[in-house]
């Protein structure tokens, strides 16, 4: 077991709001913030996943809310927050993290899909973000904002193409926002991680084994980073420790994107027949596309 690198009560007195908070990589950074004090409401449109973590959480002595929310709905989101503050006191840290992202061929994307994906990261991101801002603006208090985006919102990537247009949007909303709103005491940074393993991303981005491998032989230091060094490197941009770092963006990939490789290029090699049909075979029955007659 690693040992921690910061005091238990780092972030003792802070209340975040970590939207996609029940599963994956919001799961993993919500557990972090909450075993170094911090109060934590997650956010998400399922509520069985948000129940399960704020479960385990509260298990270890933490304190946790789960409020289901689709942030694509300011109305929405506005009511979320109320009730995150009646329950937990004023927020005082934001993490962005609630996305959409499948792999496609943009040839054959569905506008409906591609105007998803953009809505998710883009307005939801958006509608949290201001919200936040507005609260603390008004009560002359400082904030934090913590976006998660992508290592290739600076080159795109095949077959992801509403992700990487929508993440390069949100890292230039949170450093257009670093510079306005730093007067009000308010920061805004972003984490591009790389591929992390957590068993929704794979099912839905990963296609096979050997792509997997291929993957992980692209980055430089033979490894994918982990949930924990993702939970460490939030915890640190969230803390005072990080009082003067706004506008950044901070890549969590091994040095991959150095290297050369764009996330899910190297799915180039592979037959477009066959890239067709397992991203068919990623979306819901009543998504896929009939087959073609003979």
């Amino acid at each position: 077991m690693t040992t921690s690198p910061y005091r238990p009560d780092l972030l003792k007195g802070q209340h975040i709001l970590i939207t996609g908070g029940g599963t994956g990589l919001g799961s993993a950074i919500a557990t972090r913030f909450a075993s170094l004090g911090a109060a934590i409401t997650i956010c998400g449109r399922r509520r069985s996943p948000l129940e399960d973590t704020v479960a385990a959480l509260r298990a270890k002595g933490s304190r946790a809310e789960g409020i289901p929310c689709d942030i694509q709905h300011r109305e929405k989101v506005d009511e979320m927050i109320a009730e995150a503050e009646s329950r937990q006191g004023s927020l005082t840290g934001l993490v962005n993290n609630a996305a959409g992202n499948f792999l496609s061929l943009s040839e054959q994307l569905d506008p409906r899909g591609f105007e998803a994906v953009m809505s998710i990261n883009v307005s939801g991101t958006f509608h949290c973000t201001q919200a936040c801002a507005q609260l603390w603006i008004q009560r002359k208090e400082p904030g934090s904002v913590l976006s998660i985006v992508t290592t290739y919102i600076e080159t795109g990537s095949a077959f992801v193409m509403p992700s990487a247009a929508s993440k390069a949007a949100i890292a230039a909303m949170m450093r257009s926002l670093a510079v306005e709103w730093g007067p009000y005491g308010i920061r805004l940074n972003a984490i591009a991680p790389g591929p992390i393993p957590t068993k929704g991303a794979w099912e839905r981005l990963i296609p096979d084994k050997s792509f997997e491998e291929k993957l992980r032989d692209s980055v430089p230091i033979g490894r994918f980073a982990t949930r924990e060094e993702l939970g460490n490197l939030a915890v640190y941009l969230m803390s005072d420790s990080a009082a003067s770092m706004t506008g950044q963006v901070i890549e969590l990939d091994g040095g991959a994107r150095l290297a050369g490789h764009g996330a899910f290029n190297g799915l180039m090699q592979l037959p477009r027949e066959k890239l067709a049909k397992h991203f068919d075979s990623l979306r819901p029955p009543r998504q896929r596309r009939p087959p073609k007659a003979r």
